[in-house]
């Protein structure tokens, strides 16, 4: 691109990292860990958070910041030409999830018209939501249903996500991402704020409180709560997503690396637990006993945001609005986290010579197209996340080997720390990238090995299970037919994106 863009301030960039990391996962994850694991998984997270997930977003930043490019070019700029394949492997990870990352946009919009809808029936035929669900026990599953599957609505309002982000990133990064974001976060927090004043304040509110701070010694020798605290720190703050480096490309030259990076990765931190402690007191408040309320917890991510929260803001006074409250914010939370991937790929897309307005449709179109199957079907869904989801830790495993080879002590001292005036120590910098490489290999390890499909590799007939959603045969076909791509293509992939 001819014209260099780039933020107008600190803040521009702070609410871009924030936008890219507060997202879905804040409002319907972190509340169903912290409910199960209580304050022990509070500890694990803010572990991972320091040791996983804001060294990879330093080198992250500092990549973007130097090099100025997609990840594709900025990544080859770093780790060198014969790696260009790991940088295309990076961006296609997050193109990946960006695909179906409109879809959750779409799920939003859908319930914060059903919850608009039950807020009307409530007010002019006074019945509420738990009045029908008596006289139909199904309605919000079978609604689930009916959203996730082959609905028109759901694949139009992922037309409609797209195109919203598109329009707004077309007017380039000061008109576009920066001023929504100057909206859409300051809202988000300010409707987390809100719903967690209400649920504080409804009855038995605070056990939900003491419930997600109590520690448990005894559950820190469970190696479960250590995988899930780092896989939850590792997605929820876009470590190794390809995300900071493409928001850094357009920082100011002198912007403090080390500064934004804490800013976002504690803000991110921040709206997580204020979404726990919307959701938590409000659970813990309606729930017959503390075992209901941990089994409400613990029904699963999708089930608990579009089955059970608007079930739970049903049962009291008032709780028609607070659902609007938590969709609307929601929304704002998909929306955010849906823009920056979609820069990430008119970034891309630009490095082969087309001009903003080209690139912004042509990563619309790409979208709209990729992200249909999605749409249509909870189960192909399912699967891209799931292939994906866990590709994050190979993308982040990539961006530590492009900091090691360049060597961590150098890395740091001439890119972090050149314009940084709060620096972190060598040693934890540089233990830490070497630490991470270990920990990427266990997480994979981990949840490979967790059987989520009854034929992980070869199905009843002996044949490679590529077609089973959750199979880890379908994981290493995909991955490998990426890989495989980007090193034949390596040359060319350089050249294409790197000159």
């Amino acid at each position: 691109m001819s014209i260099k863009e780039e933020f107008s301030s600190r803040w521009g960039i702070i609410l871009a990292s924030l936008g890219m990391a507060v997202g879905a996962g804040n409002l319907w994850r972190f509340p169903r860990l912290a409910g199960q694991y209580g304050g022990t998984f509070l500890i694990l997270w803010i572990l991972f958070l320091i040791i996983w997930s804001i060294p990879i977003l330093l080198a992250e930043f500092s990549i973007g910041k130097k090099i100025r490019r997609g990840v594709i070019g900025s990544f080859a700029g770093i780790a060198g030409k014969r790696f260009t394949w790991m940088g295309f492997f990076i961006a296609f990870c997050t193109l990946g999830i960006a695909f179906y990352y409109s879809v959750v946009t779409a799920w939003s919009l859908q319930y914060l018209g059903f919850t608009l809808k039950n807020l009307y029936i409530t007010l002019t035929e006074e019945v509420t939501l738990t009045e029908r669900l008596i006289e139909n026990p199904d309605l919000l599953a079978n609604h689930w249903n009916e959203v996730a599957y082959g609905n028109p609505v759901t694949i139009g309002l992922h037309f409609v996500a797209v195109i919203m982000g598109i329009l707004l990133l077309y007017k380039g990064i000061q008109k576009g991402l920066e001023k929504a974001n100057k909206i859409l976060i300051p809202s988000l927090f300010v409707m987390l704020v809100i719903i967690s004043v209400v649920a504080l304040n409804m009855e038995n509110g605070v056990k939900g409180l003491d419930y997600m701070f109590s520690i448990k010694p005894e559950l820190f020798s469970n190696p479960t709560i250590w995988i899930e605290a780092l896989s939850q720190s590792a997605w929820s703050t876009g470590a190794g997503w390809g995300l900071f480096m493409t928001i850094s490309s357009y920082s100011r030259d002198k912007e403090d690396v080390t500064l934004n990076t804490f800013v976002g990765s504690f803000g991110n931190n921040t709206a997580s637990i204020l979404a726990g402690v919307a959701i938590l007191p409000s659970v813990f408040a309606l729930a017959e006993n503390e075992a209901t309320a941990v089994a409400f917890l613990q029904s699963g991510n999708q089930s608990l945001t579009f089955t059970i929260i608007p079930q739970l803001f049903s049962s009291f006074t008032g709780g028609a609005w607070l659902a609007v409250f938590f969709f609307t914010a929601f929304f704002m939370a998909a929306f955010s986290s849906l823009l920056p991937m979609l820069e990430l790929f008119i970034k891309v897309i630009g490095d082969m010579g087309f001009n903003r307005h080209k690139s912004s449709l042509r990563a619309g179109l790409f979208c709209i197209i990729f992200g249909f199957p999605s749409a249509y079907s909870l189960d192909f869904f399912n699967n891209q996340d799931w292939v994906w989801g866990i590709g994050l830790v190979i993308s982040g495993l990539f961006i530590v080997f492009a900091a090691l080879r360049y060597g961590p002590i150098k890395f740091k001292r001439e890119l972090i720390d050149v314009d940084s005036d709060f620096k972190v120590n060598n040693l934890y910098f540089s233990i830490c990238l070497i630490f991470n490489i270990g920990l990427g290999v266990i997480l994979i390890y981990w949840w490979m090995s967790q059987g989520y499909s009854q034929y992980p590799w070869f199905n009843e007939a002996g044949y490679w299970n590529v077609f089973d959603i959750y199979s880890n045969a379908s994981i290493i076909t995909q991955w490998s037919l990426l890989i495989i791509f980007g090193v034949i293509f390596n040359k060319w992939i350089y050249k294409t994106f790197s000159k």
